[in-house]
């Protein structure tokens, strides 16, 4: 299992290097990653729930512990993804063999952020939580 490692900004995945080796998840051919991209991962046992409840999907991966949406690079940015959801800068992850399980039906390869991150939230029972943006007033 991938073991989160906690930060003020996000859980980013650490693998251990004599455990398991890493991987970066690979986009197929035709999709387009302007983006960049990074991956959140979630124990198995949440993963149908969120792929059934999510409006949009972009790739999904899946081996049989972990399950892990492709996301816009810099989706961690004034979030903190709950534990056990783990963060993975560069869509780089621990190798156990994942595959494709999902194919977006567009050109994009990205699950929306948001939408996931509140999914995560309420199947974990954790409260989302991001800063307020400062609001200047000019009167």
């Amino acid at each position: 299992m991938p073991v989160p490692r906690r930060s003020p900004e996000s859980h980013r995945v650490q693998a251990h290097p004599r455990e398991l080796g890493a991987t970066r998840l690979a986009v197929p051919v035709g999709l387009h990653t302007g983006l960049g991209c990074d991956a959140v991962g979630v124990p198995a046992r949440f993963g149908f729930k969120i792929l059934s409840r999510l409006p949009a999907k972009g790739c999904v991966y899946a081996d049989s512990d972990w399950w892990w949406w492709l996301v816009p690079a810099g989706s961690d940015h004034d979030l903190t993804w709950p534990l056990p959801a783990c963060y993975a800068r560069g869509a780089e992850i621990p190798d156990r063999r994942p595959r494709l399980i999902h194919h977006p039906d567009g050109t994009s390869p990205y699950t929306p952020p948001i939408p996931l991150y509140l999914l995560v939230c309420q199947l974990t029972g954790i409260a989302p939580s991001w800063p307020a943006p400062s609001v200047g007033s000019a009167l």
